[in-house]
């Protein structure tokens, strides 16, 4: 959250398989107000379109756990907060497997003001919180990352 407070930017999330726990992370920083606007816990699909403004049809052509999807989520949520950056999470934390998708598998995206939105996959282990809770701190990564890169 510094490397943002310093550029006077801001952050939003949109959160899927993660269900608020990346931004329960974001804001268990001291001072996280001064960069982070907010977020969207997007869980069931139908709310990807309707919170974080991700296409129905894409939702209907490749489904909730996609590149495709959560780059729509990450700069859906950007635009509709107006923040500078946004991150997104979105695959299958487990239990069970999800429309052919096994638990671990996770999508992060990212969207920035100099940076076409961009997604990484993973391929966690471990029971649901471990599937969970890699995905968070793989989202606080690629966000620092951006940072450093931009």
């Amino acid at each position: 959250m510094a490397a943002l407070t310093a550029r006077g930017q801001t952050l939003a999330t949109a959160e899927s398989l993660t269900g608020g726990l990346l931004g329960a992370a974001i804001t268990a920083v001291p001072g996280a107000s001064a960069a982070y606007v907010g977020g969207v816990v997007a869980y069931a699909t139908p709310m990807k379109h309707r919170l974080a403004g991700v296409d129905a049809d894409l939702l209907a052509a490749v489904g909730p756990v996609s590149e495709p999807t959560v780059i729509a989520l990450a700069a859906g949520v950007r635009a509709a907060t107006g923040a500078d950056w946004a991150v997104a999470t979105t695959g299958v934390a487990g239990p069970a497997s999800q429309d052919g998708h096994e638990p671990g598998e996770v999508w992060v995206g990212i969207a920035g003001p100099t940076l076409a939105a961009t997604a990484v996959r993973y391929d966690f282990t471990g029971d649901r919180a471990a599937v969970r809770t890699a995905a968070v701190q793989a989202a606080l990564a690629l966000v620092a990352g951006a940072l450093a890169a931009d």
